[in-house]
């Protein structure tokens, strides 16, 4: 069952070696994994954006509130 949640601060990935990408302040669906959480949203026209971040990372968001839960 997919869980949502809301991008609600500073929240970033890094893809490969590259820079750090900013996630839009946008909804975003997650699955959790024991080492890692996806996250996938609507990146606009049409577009599915989608990234994986550490587990400890994604952990530390939500604490921090940068992440926030939308309730089922």
């Amino acid at each position: 069952m997919p869980q949502f949640a809301m991008i609600t601060g500073d929240v970033t990935y890094t893809p490969g070696d590259g820079a750090p990408i900013e996630i839009p302040q946008v909804r975003v669906e997650v699955a959790l994994e024991p080492d890692s959480a996806t996250l996938s949203w609507d990146a606009g026209d049409g577009v599915a954006a989608v990234t994986a971040i550490p587990r400890e990372q994604f952990d530390d968001y939500v604490q921090d509130g940068k992440i926030t839960w939308i309730p089922e």
